[in-house]
């Protein structure tokens, strides 16, 4: 018995130490970084963590990310940084930093010696380009966006990424004043940072997918088409959103910065004046002067998300549709799901949660109307002859609360998928 316990008491010595294989410090481009080992159970598997590594210097409001200087030393990268600053859910305060733009790298490790030339993937979190974080929402230190699962199991380098939200990351004059895009710049930047350095932590620089959901789904979408993407990244998987969703091009950015700035006492009279002013105002007083309306809705909700990525002719340089010729090259995967819209539909016609809610046929229709505003009566029409012709002549409240979920799903999210996966098919070598 004693010569049993001893043999396992040296395996288990063995497994522990001799064969532990960690990256310890990494050289990038910006400086040493130390981050943490984390043994993953008893045979010997470790993972290694690096939190809150800046990707570029801490940025000034409303303006273009810039590289960062570096650092002396050895950078410990051993915990989360700032997420960037947005409004709370409340919309009544502001969590975050401006200083927010760094990012969190896991790298699985085998029994004997450190992973080299690993997959990489990027992951870009959603939250309406108003609210998210690079590693999510937690609950004390469990948090929703930790990589170290997918990293494990998949045998991967998982990247998370801060990007700047809400006015801050994307309001636009609409003109070179004030271009935008500034949370779509930061995603680029983090990109291109660990096109540069994943290969020190022990990934393949040529074998990077980046991916995401709603609007990160968008942003992926988004960065496959911008020309300055070229050759940063393989592929791509957009998890509901792609960049031909109605809601994901501002239409009208100067309004929305000319409602902003009144509301922090900015001119308006010409967009010089009117930038100049938003880049020195309180960056938490600009966070707070938007606000997503919830109740007595103009317009169907999807219609009034309004601080997004904007046409800038030079970053974006033109609408999304006409940009897939950029994308030839990259492997790319897309999809929804199919309630996607539920939330959008229950603010639209908060009866459909309710047990003893009801929804009328003349609701269904007055939403379609507003969601198909651009096709007139006609197409209000075949649309609503569309979803109700299964209906008969006396529906059923969950058959019409359905069709609702449905249709929302299918515009916001499915029709602009199938749109965008048809153009990138059309247009892929």
């Amino acid at each position: 018995m004693a010569r049993w316990e001893l043999l396992c008491f040296a395996l288990c010595s063995c497994l522990g130490t001799a064969w532990a294989a960690t990256l310890g410090v990494v050289y990038t481009e910006g400086g040493f970084v130390e981050g943490e080992s984390k043994k993953l159970g008893l045979f010997g598997e470790y993972i290694d963590i690096f939190r809150g590594i800046p990707f570029a210097a801490p940025p000034k409001t409303l303006e273009d990310p810039q590289p960062h200087p570096g650092w002396e030393g050895t950078l410990k990268a051993k915990n989360f940084k700032n997420r960037c600053m947005q409004m709370t859910l409340t919309q009544t305060a502001v969590r975050g930093k401006e200083d927010c733009l760094y990012l969190n790298i896991w790298i699985p490790q085998g029994r004997r010696q450190v992973s080299t030339k690993l997959p990489v993937m990027i992951y870009i979190y959603g939250g309406a380009f108003l609210v998210g974080g690079g590693q999510g929402a937690n609950f004390l230190n469990n948090y929703l966006y930790d990589g170290e699962e997918i990293a494990t199991r998949g045998n991967v380098i998982v990247v998370t990424i801060n990007y700047r939200v809400g006015p801050l990351g994307f309001l636009s004059t609409g003109d070179e004043n004030m271009p935008g895009n500034y949370g779509l710049k930061d995603q680029h930047m983090a990109i291109a940072w660990v096109k540069r350095n994943i290969k020190a932590f022990g990934g393949d620089p040529d074998n990077i997918t980046i991916f995401g959901e709603s609007a990160g789904a968008t942003s992926v979408s988004l960065q496959t088409l911008i020309p300055k993407n070229k050759g940063l990244f393989k592929r791509a998987i957009s998890q509901s959103g792609v960049g031909l969703c109605s809601w994901a091009i501002q239409r009208d950015p100067l309004a929305w910065a000319k409602k902003l700035g009144e509301k922090v006492g900015c001119s308006s009279d010409n967009t010089t004046v009117l930038a100049n002013c938003l880049r020195q105002s309180d960056p938490k007083a600009l966070t707070l002067a938007y606000h997503l309306q919830l109740i007595h809705l103009p317009a169907p909700l999807v219609h009034t998300l309004a601080l997004t990525p904007v046409v800038d002719g030079d970053f974006l340089p033109d609408m999304p549709e006409n940009l897939f010729a950029n994308a030839a090259d990259i492997d790319y995967i897309a999809g929804v799901n199919n309630m996607d819209g539920h939330i959008f539909a229950g603010i639209d016609l908060p009866a459909i949660n309710r047990p003893f809610g009801k929804v009328s046929p003349e609701q269904v229709y007055e939403l379609i109307e507003g969601l198909t505003v651009d096709r007139g009566e006609a197409g209000a029409n075949a649309t609503y002859n569309i979803y109700t012709q299964a209906w008969g002549d006396k529906p059923e409240q969950e058959v019409i609360k359905k069709t609702v979920v449905d249709l929302i799903t299918d515009y916001i999210f499915l029709v602009p998928t199938q749109w965008a996966l048809n153009l990138h098919l059309k247009n892929a070598r």
